[in-house]
């Protein structure tokens, strides 16, 4: 596995396990159709709420946020309709949230989750 898989993963499993801290249930980890992939689908028994993680190793090239542009938003929020059709859900409130985990070398991990980011 690449360098930057395997952050990838390092960051999911931190922000799955931040997310299962705060109460959260995870419903679905990497959920995938031909349009794309959700990173975690999880619920806080009021609303479903998709988490969209991103993760760096340093911030050389700007805070892990930044890269959840407009365009990508868009993108999730056509995937999530996608993944409420796939699992029948009629209707639910539906959040969407930005999980950045900084994973820079020799320094304790950082997540910033931003709620209702987009």
């Amino acid at each position: 596995m690449a360098a930057k898989d395997e952050l990838g993963r390092r960051g999911e499993d931190v922000a799955v396990e931040y997310l299962q801290r705060q109460g959260l249930v995870v419903l679905s980890r990497n959920w995938r159709c031909r349009d794309g992939e959700l990173d975690v689908v999880c619920t806080d028994q009021r609303r479903l709420v998709v988490c969209e993680v991103k993760t760096r190793s340093s911030t050389r090239y700007g805070v892990p946020a930044e890269a959840v542009d407009e365009r990508k938003a868009r993108r999730i929020r056509r995937l999530a309709q996608l993944w409420l059709a796939a699992h029948q859900v009629r209707w639910c409130e539906v959040r969407f949230d930005v999980l950045a985990v900084l994973a820079a070398p020799g320094r304790p991990v950082e997540v910033q989750h931003y709620r209702a980011a987009f």
